[in-house]
C-alpha cells in the first residue's frame, strides 16, 4: 500500500527562507515564526500519514454506496472526519468570529496541500465546505452568517456548489433551474444538477447547498442568474435543524477516480431557498467560491503529483533490475537499484522539480491572497487574478502528467491496482476537468485576464521577474545557471503576450489557438521565478554557514534540473503560438 510522508521541512523553507513572512507587512504574518508553523505543520503530517493516507485506497475501492437516499461513505471516512472536527482543521484560517482560528490564508494552503496528497477524495468534504463558507461570508447577510458559519467552520455542517446541469457546464446562461419568489422572502428551487461533489453523505448533521438558479421573469443568460443557500434541512430560528428540505440525490455518479468522494445527482424539487447577494448578480457572488476552488484544485494537482513521486521514489531505490552502464552499484545483490540508471534518474528529476517548484508557487499565490484580502492591496488582487488560470491548469496538467511518470517507474507492477499507483493518475485526472476545465482556463487566461486594468497585472509580472534579475545579476553564483534561463523564458511571454496584441484584434482565433500553449508558458516562467528565488535563498544559507548543508544544496541541484530541463519547453509553446490559426482552424468540420 502507498505511503505518504508530509514535506514539513520543503515547506518551512518556502514560508521562511523564501517568502520571509515574519518580515511582510501583512496582518498575522508577524505570529509565523518557524516554531510556530512547525508545530502546525508537523501536526497536520502526522494526521495525514497516519489517519488519512490509509485510507485513501479504502476510499478508492469501496466508493460511496447510496442507499433509501442516504449516501454512505467509505469505512473509516466518518471517524476520520470527526477527528479533524476536533482537531479544529477546517477552521485554521477563518475567522474568530465564527469559530475559527483567524490563521492567514498560507497556513491553511500549507496544510491543505497535506491533506490533499494523503486523501484528496476525503479532503473535498472539508474543502467544499470552506469555499462554500467563504461565499456566504463574502456575500451573505449579517444573519445568513450568524446562522450557517459556525456549523460551516466547525464542518459539523458541509457545504457544496451546484452549477452543473445535464445539458450546460460551462455556459451557465443556458441553465434552467428555476427559483420562485415567495411571500415571506423565499423562494421555491426546482431543477436538476449534475456532479455535485460531496452533495450527499453521513457525515455532517446538515449540508448547506449553494446553488445557481433563475428568477423568472429576469434578464436572458449568465446575467439573470442568482444564488440561493438551500439546506439539506431547514434551520430553525434558534439555530436547531427543522423539517428535511425539497432536496435530495437521485444518484451517485461512477467515476474514473475520486471514489470516496460522492459525486451526486441532486433534485431539487420546490426546495425553500434563500437569497444570496443580489438578484441575478449570482455568478459574482459564486466567483468568490470558484476561485478559492480553483487554487484549491491546482493544489490537488501539486498533492497528487508528490505523494506519486514518493512512492515511486521509494521503489525506485528497493527495485534492483539491471546494471548500473559505469559499474556496479549493488555487488552483493543479482541486479542494481532502478535509481542507478539515466532514464528513471530524468523521470524522477522531473517529478522532484516540478513538485518543489509548484509548491512555491502555491505558497506565493497563497501570501498574495493574504495581502489582497487582509492589506487591501488592489495590485495582489489584481495579480493572483492574472494567475488563477495559471495555478489551475498548468499545474493539473503537469501534476497528471508527473503521476502518469510515477507509475511508470513501477513498470507493470504500476499497472496493477495493489500497488496503488493508478489511483494517483485516476484522482488528479478529475482535477484537470472540474471548476472549469483547463481548455477554458486558458481562454479565461488570454481572452480576459491578461487585458484586465490594461494589461497592468501582467506588466507587474514582468517588472517583478525583471527586478529580481536585475538585483541579483552581479551574484555569478545565480547567473548563468538561473538568471540567464529565466531572462530568456520571460522574454519568450513578452514574445507571445506581443503576438496576442499584434494578430488578436484582427483574427481572434490566433489568440485563442495559441491561449493554452500560453498558460503552459506562463506556468513553466512562474515556476522558473519559483526556482531562482530559491535558489537564491539557498546560496544565502549556505553562506551563513547553514547546518544542513545536504539540504540546500540538493535544492540547487533540483533547481539546475528545472531551468535545463524543462524551463526551455517555453521555445516550443511559443512557436507554437506564433504558428497562429490556420493549421488548427483549416480543416471543415466534416473533414475531421
Amino acid at each position: 500500500m502507498p505511503s505518504y510522508t508530509a514535506p514539513v521541512k520543503d515547506m518551512q523553507f518556502i514560508l521562511h527562507d523564501v517568502l520571509k513572512v515574519t518580515g511582510q507587512d501583512v496582518p498575522g504574518y508577524s505570529e509565523l515564526e518557524a516554531d510556530f508553523t512547525s508545530a502546525i505543520l508537523e501536526e497536520a503530517g502526522k494526521l495525514t500519514s497516519e489517519v488519512l493516507a490509509p485510507l485513501n485506497a479504502v476510499g478508492d475501492t469501496e466508493g460511496c454506496i447510496l442507499e433509501n437516499g442516504v449516501v454512505r461513505t467509505p469505512t473509516g471516512f466518518k471517524a476520520a472526519f470527526d477527528q479533524v472536527r476536533e482537531g479544529g482543521w477546517p477552521g485554521l484560517d477563518m475567522p474568530e468570529q465564527y469559530g475559527g482560528q483567524g490563521m492567514p490564508y498560507v497556513i491553511g494552503t500549507a496544510v491543505g496541500e497535506f491533506f490533499s496528497a494523503a486523501n484528496q477524495a476525503f479532503t473535498m468534504y472539508q474543502g467544499l465546505t470552506h469555499g462554500a463558507a467563504s461565499a456566504i461570508l463574502a456575500h451573505g447577510s449579517d444573519q445568513q452568517k450568524d446562522t450557517y458559519l459556525p456549523k460551516m467552520v466547525s464542518c459539523e455542517w458541509t457545504g457544496t456548489m451546484n452549477l452543473t446541469e445535464p445539458h450546460c457546464g460551462t455556459d451557465l446562461g443556458m441553465m434552467r433551474t428555476k427559483a420562485v419568489p415567495q411571500e415571506d422572502g423565499t423562494y421555491k428551487i426546482s431543477g436538476q444538477k449534475i456532479f455535485i461533489s460531496a452533495g450527499e453523505h453521513d457525515m455532517a448533521d446538515n449540508i448547506i447547498h449553494l446553488v445557481l438558479a433563475k428568477i423568472p421573469g429576469g434578464p436572458e443568460g449568465i446575467k439573470g442568474v442568482s444564488l440561493f443557500i438551500v439546506p439539506k434541512f431547514i434551520v430553525n430560528e434558534d439555530g436547531s435543524l427543522g423539517p428535511r428540505n425539497g432536496v435530495s440525490c437521485g444518484k451517485i455518479e461512477e467515476k474514473m477516480g475520486i471514489h470516496g468522494n460522492s459525486t451526486c445527482v441532486m433534485n431539487y424539487d420546490e426546495a425553500t431557498g434563500y437569497l444570496l447577494g443580489q438578484e441575478h448578480k449570482g455568478m459574482r457572488a459564486m466567483f468568490t467560491m470558484m476561485n478559492e476552488a480553483r487554487i484549491g484544485v491546482g493544489m490537488q494537482g501539486l498533492a497528487q503529483a508528490d505523494v506519486a513521486y514518493q512512492n515511486a521514489l521509494d521503489y525506485a531505490k528497493d527495485r534492483l533490475q539491471g546494471r548500473d552502464v559505469t559499474g556496479v552499484k549493488n555487488p552483493d545483490g543479482p541486479a542494481d537499484p532502478l535509481i542507478v540508471h539515466p532514464d528513471i534518474r530524468r523521470s524522477l528529476m522531473d517529478q522532484k522539480s516540478f513538485a518543489e517548484g509548484a509548491r512555491a508557487f502555491m505558497l506565493w499565490g497563497a501570501s498574495m491572497i493574504d495581502r489582497a484580502h487582509r492589506n487591501e492591496d488592489k495590485d495582489a488582487d489584481g495579480l493572483i487574478s492574472l494567475l488563477t488560470p495559471v495555478i489551475k491548469g498548468f499545474l493539473t496538467d503537469e501534476g497528471f502528467d508527473m503521476t502518469i511518470l510515477a507509475q511508470q517507474v513501477y513498470g507493470g507492477h504500476g499497472y496493477i491496482e495493489e500497488w496503488g499507483m493508478s489511483q494517483f493518475a485516476r484522482d488528479a485526472r478529475i482535477a484537470m476537468i472540474y471548476e472549469g476545465a483547463n481548455g477554458v482556463q486558458a481562454l479565461d487566461l488570454v481572452g480576459r485576464k491578461l487585458a484586465t486594468d490594461g494589461g497592468k497585472h501582467v506588466m507587474a509580472f514582468f517588472d517583478l521577474v525583471k527586478n529580481f534579475i536585475k538585483e541579483n545579476e552581479g551574484n555569478e553564483a545565480l547567473k548563468a545557471d538561473f538568471l540567464d534561463p529565466l531572462k530568456a523564458a520571460s522574454k519568450d511571454l513578452q514574445a507571445a503576450g506581443m503576438f496576442f496584441m499584434q494578430n488578436g484584434m484582427k483574427n481572434p482565433n490566433a489568440a485563442l489557438a495559441g491561449s493554452y500553449d500560453f498558460m503552459h508558458l506562463f506556468g513553466h516562467v512562474c515556476l522558473g521565478l519559483m526556482w531562482a528565488q530559491m535558489a537564491k535563498a539557498s546560496h544565502d544559507a549556505l553562506e551563513a554557514g547553514a547546518q544542513d548543508e545536504e539540504f540546500y544544496r540538493t535544492k540547487l541541484a533540483t533547481g539546475r534540473y528545472y531551468m535545463q530541463r524543462r524551463l526551455p519547453a517555453t521555445g516550443l509553446h511559443l512557436a507554437r503560438i506564433n504558428s497562429g490559426a490556420d493549421t488548427v482552424m483549416e480543416l471543415e468540420a466534416a473533414n475531421f
